[in-house]
């Protein structure tokens, strides 16, 4: 009987500890990112007592509205990796111009190295046509119908980067309009007439 007391007092010692812990929890406004593991890679560093071992993590986040990046981070431990390489995302964020919030304006061919990458835009109801790396970058950035051939190396830094390279020669009607001193309404209608041309050929 003279243990029950210290238990209780014990257990309202943790249950006390467990509430400190999840208010430091609750203090933490949630992230509008999502954030996709594309790749981890075990990395070795030739030191004088021999190798020693890390990680590296490639990172995609994304709201799936429009903005997306990508980050690389390397740890000792795949946990630390990671968290690195996604606040290396956060910090390299950029906006891509998306039609009807869906896909792609135009076709556009992105390089990277040995990594090439060809991605088309595509009518409702076709989804995500693309690899591994590549699909991570369109489900991030909110895109529903694309379809993107890799046709070099098939390296997942390669093909990220590619693809980055092939969203950032992204262009939206409003800003080809600007740069051409017309109205939006002029350049559409220019559009339809050639989609209408091209048709009928």
């Amino acid at each position: 009987m003279a243990h029950e007391p210290r238990r209780e007092r014990e257990g309202g010692d943790r249950e006390r500890r467990g509430d400190r812990r999840g208010d430091r929890g609750a203090d933490r406004e949630p992230s509008e990112f999502i954030d996709k593991l594309v790749h981890i890679n075990r990395v070795a560093k030739v030191v004088k007592g021999g190798r020693r071992f890390g990680f590296a993590a490639l990172v995609i986040v994304g709201d799936q509205k429009g903005r997306v990046g990508f980050g690389h981070g390397k740890a000792r431990e795949v946990p630390e990796a990671i968290r690195k390489a996604t606040d290396a995302a956060k910090r390299n964020v950029m906006r891509v111009p998306l039609r009807e919030g869906r896909t792609l304006h135009h076709d556009v061919f992105g390089r990277h190295g040995a990594g090439k990458v060809f991605l088309r835009a595509a009518p409702p109801g076709t989804g995500i046509i693309a690899g591994g790396p590549m699909r991570a970058v369109f489900e991030s950035v909110g895109m529903q119908d694309v379809v993107a051939k890799s046709i070099g190396s098939s390296n997942p830094y390669n093909m990220v980067r590619a693809t980055f390279d092939a969203l950032k020669h992204q262009d939206s009607p409003r800003s080809v309009a600007a740069r051409r001193s017309i109205k939006v309404s002029t350049l559409q209608a220019r559009r339809q007439g050639v989609d209408s041309e091209a048709a009928a050929d």
